[in-house]
């Protein structure tokens, strides 16, 4: 094996490149993997923003999938040659966030979100996974190395958005923000059995491609008023889950301002900016309207991600129509660039 690799990196605040890092050292409950596949994320471009402050030559990315090249000693669900794929969140499952039911807060807030935060990530030859036999999951034959990637965040990430916005069986639901974590938000509620999915954005292809994965009403904020068009599709009433999947204050406010009381609000997205978020008080019944906002962090472990290639291989959903460009390693940052510009859709 290798002893260095070519890695892609945040040199500083507002500035990446390629730099050549030792191969990750091993350790008895790790795994050391090939990176066969990636995807970038806007959260690398908020990293690189200095959303979590300043990273020096801090390999980026935490969606990947890969073939494993070597096993630390106390692994034994896993052997060189398999076919692998590994959440953005690997927690440690021993720390007292973990055992609380916390695994995506592993150790302290945001703590199960290693990769490119408090550890190298996976936009590199090879990269380092940590607790293996918990954090690694096989990837069935009839899924894609592109489709499997997609479970790593965006299925996952978008999913449990879904899940904390408590669908009501036939019930209405509202996704603000049809990007990736969003269509898959849309997705999910509509297989939580939600009787009515809206979904609100401003792109007219990504609503085109909301209503091809299945959702009844899209909204263009910028044409329409959106609160006032869901209220009237609920007769008033306001949805009964509605998910907010941008991390901005202003569709943060219109998932609150449109629910009806007792609904639930679910934050997917992530607030790369500012200090405050501001909650609308009226809407809020000034704090006494029943209506619950949770958060949420990817939620990651081999569980959580067989079910999401369940998902896949069985036609529930079809992830990789997400897909609008395909790069090679060596064009790196000319991918990261486009998804910072969301140049050419």
């Amino acid at each position: 094996m290798a002893k260095t690799m070519k890695a892609f990196i945040m040199k500083k605040i507002g500035e990446v490149g390629f730099m050549e890092k030792p191969v990750p050292e091993l350790g008895p409950n790790g795994a050391i993997i090939k990176t066969t596949t990636a995807l970038v994320c806007t959260s690398d471009v908020h990293t690189v923003k200095g959303a979590i402050g300043e990273r020096s030559d801090m390999t980026l990315g935490h969606e990947a999938v890969g073939i494993v090249d070597q096993v630390g000693r106390a692994v034994t669900l896993f052997k060189p040659g398999d076919r692998i794929v590994v959440n953005a969140i690997t927690p440690c499952y021993k720390c007292h966030n973990c055992q609380r039911g916390f695994p995506s807060q592993c150790g302290e807030p945001l703590g199960g979100w290693k990769f490119a935060n408090t550890k190298d990530g996976s936009f590199a030859e090879y990269f380092h996974v940590n607790a293996a036999d918990a954090n690694l999951t096989h990837i069935p034959e009839s899924v894609s190395d592109e489709a499997a990637c997609y479970t790593t965040d965006m299925m996952s990430t978008g999913f449990k958005g879904a899940e904390n916005a408590d669908i009501v069986l036939g019930g209405s639901a509202v996704v603000f923000g049809a990007g990736p974590v969003g269509q898959m938000a849309a997705v999910g509620a509509r297989l939580l059995g939600a009787g009515l999915v809206i979904v609100v954005d401003r792109i007219s292809h990504r609503l085109k491609l909301a209503e091809a994965y299945g959702c009844d009403v899209t909204i263009n904020f910028e044409k329409t008023d959106a609160v006032e068009e869901i209220m009237k599709l609920t007769n008033g009433e306001g949805v009964d889950s509605a998910i907010e999947a941008v991390g901005a204050q202003t569709p943060f406010e219109m998932a609150i301002n449109c629910t009806r009381p007792g609904g639930s609000i679910s934050n997917a997205g992530y607030h790369g900016e500012g200090e405050h978020i501001n909650i609308p008080r009226l809407a809020w019944g000034v704090g006494m309207a029943e209506k619950t906002i949770r958060t949420l962090l990817c939620p990651g472990g081999s569980e959580r991600m067989t079910r999401m290639l369940k998902l896949i291989e069985n036609g529930r959903v079809d992830p990789t129509k997400l897909t609008s460009h395909h790069f090679k390693f060596d064009e790196m940052e000319k991918a990261f660039w486009m998804m910072a510009s969301k140049e050419d859709n």
